[in-house]
């Protein structure tokens, strides 16, 4: 490790003593991007490179900044979607079974019937018991899958308006 220090700056020394001018296009596209940067047009002086490095070095630091944040926000966003399609899971399965239960009430109670019309009428209230717990639960199933669609986008979607935003600013800034 400490042999290290002399070997970076050897390497520094090196490479501004060396510097060739940079072609037109990549120095107007470097001083587009970082302001800092258009003071190493012709031959890269010590104090213009250093300049540049420091601003590239904080463009990687908010950008791993960002990163981290955008891990965080996933993370979030995975465990509020677990716990969301557990909760509509259960909600399905309760529904599942009390409509079973309901198919049963109404088998037992065809099984003693004694004429064909007590039958249709037992049918007819069974059926449209099971029809109204059907739109009734499937209501609810849906609204608990569009408030969690909602709580999982929203998020993202901050993350989203600050990339665009970070996005339209020069990295220097």
């Amino acid at each position: 490790m400490a042999n290290e220090a002399p070997k970076v700056a050897r390497l520094a020394t090196e490479t501004v003593s060396t510097a060739q001018p940079m072609p037109e296009a990549t120095t107007a596209t470097a001083a587009r991007m970082m302001p800092g940067f258009a003071g190493l047009t012709g031959t890269a002086g010590t104090a213009g490179m250093q300049t540049a490095m420091e601003q590239a070095g904080k463009a990687a630091q908010d950008f791993a900044e960002f990163s981290r944040g955008n891990a965080e926000i996933m993370a979030q966003v995975a465990q509020t979607w677990m716990t969301g399609t557990q909760d509509i899971s259960r909600q399905a399965f309760s529904f599942a079974q009390a409509l079973t239960e309901h198919a049963l009430e109404g088998a037992r109670a065809l099984s003693g019937v004694k004429s064909l019309k007590e039958a249709a009428d037992i049918q007819t209230t069974y059926a449209r018991g099971a029809m109204d717990k059907v739109m009734s639960e499937t209501a609810k199933i849906q609204e608990a899958s569009f408030r969690l669609a909602e709580q999982v986008s929203g998020p993202v979607s901050q993350r989203v308006s600050i990339a665009m935003e970070r996005m339209g600013k020069p990295l220097a800034a």
